[in-house]
C-alpha cells in the first residue's frame, strides 16, 4: 500500500521493531497524528484466546476516565415512567413502538448505542437481525438491558465503551482523540488494559495479551509493550 508524504514522514519516527512503554507510545502517537481533523485514537489488543469457543469470548464494557472525545447518540427503548428518566438523563431518542417500526421499515440506525429496559425486550428482540450485525443490539452483558436507564445513559454519555473480541482474537476500541493530553490517553488505555485482564477467560492458555498497539486515524501504529501496563 502506497502512503502519502505526511504519513511516510510520521512513520519514519516509529521503530516498527520496538515495543514502546505506554507513556512513550502515547507521546509518539500525538507526534505522528497526520490527519487535518482531530483524529480518533484506537487501542488494539491481540489476545491469546480462541473466540470459536463460547467460554473464550471476551466481551464487556469499561468506563474511560476521560471519555472518548466523541458525542454519543443514545437511543433508549422504554415505556411508562422510564421514558421521562431516560429523557432527563440526556438520551437523544426515547420510545418503543415508533422506533421499532422506524428501524424495521426504514433501516434507521442514526445512533451509537441502544439501551433497553427489560420490559421492552419482547418488542426489541424483533430487531436482532437489524441491530445485531451492526453491534447495536441491547445486551444484558454490556449493561444495555437494564431497569436503571438513567444511570446507563449517564455512563454511556460520560465515556463508557463496549469491547468485544473479533473472530481473529483481536479487540479494537477507541480510547480518545489526538488532541487529548498524553496523560489522559495513557489513563484511558490503562483502563481498557485492566478491563481486558479482568475479563480473561479461565480456559485461556499461554500468553493472554500477546501484543498491543495504539494508532490514530490515518496515522502509523505504535507497538506497546504489554508489560508496561500497571497491574
Amino acid at each position: 500500500m502506497k502512503h502519502g508524504k505526511k504519513y511516510n514522514e510520521a512513520a519514519a519516527k516509529v521503530d516498527g521493531k520496538k515495543s514502546y512503554s505506554l507513556e512513550e507510545a502515547v507521546v509518539l502517537i500525538k507526534e505522528t497524528a497526520t490527519a487535518k481533523f482531530d483524529s480518533t485514537v484506537e487501542f488494539v489488543a491481540n489476545l491469546g484466546v480462541d473466540p470459536r469457543h463460547a467460554d473464550q469470548q471476551v466481551r464487556g464494557t469499561v468506563a474511560l476516565p476521560h471519555g472518548t472525545g466523541k458525542s454519543v447518540k443514545v437511543l433508549v427503548f422504554a415505556d411508562g415512567e422510564q421514558v421521562k428518566e431516560a429523557e432527563e438523563a440526556g438520551a437523544d431518542y426515547v420510545g418503543l413502538e415508533e422506533y421499532v417500526e422506524k428501524i424495521t421499515k426504514e433501516g434507521w440506525t442514526d445512533f451509537d448505542v441502544a439501551i433497553a429496559t427489560p420490559s421492552t425486550m419482547r418488542e426489541v428482540g424483533k430487531l436482532g437481525r437489524f441491530l445485531g450485525p451492526r453491534g447495536l443490539m441491547p445486551n444484558p452483558k454490556t449493561g444495555t438491558v437494564t431497569p436503571n436507564v438513567k444511570q446507563a445513559v449517564k455512563d454511556v454519555k460520560a465515556g463508557r465503551i463496549e469491547y468485544r473480541v473479533d473472530r481473529a482474537g483481536v479487540i479494537h476500541t477507541p480510547v480518545g482523540k489526538a488532541s487529548f493530553d498524553a496523560e489522559k490517553l495513557a489513563d484511558n488505555i490503562q483502563s481498557v488494559a485492566e478491563a481486558l485482564n479482568r475479563a480473561k477467560p479461565n480456559s485461556a492458555k499461554g500468553t493472554y495479551m500477546k501484543s498491543t498497539f495504539v494508532s490514530t486515524t490515518m496515522g502509523p501504529s505504535v507497538r506497546i509493550d504489554p508489560g508496561s501496563f500497571k497491574h
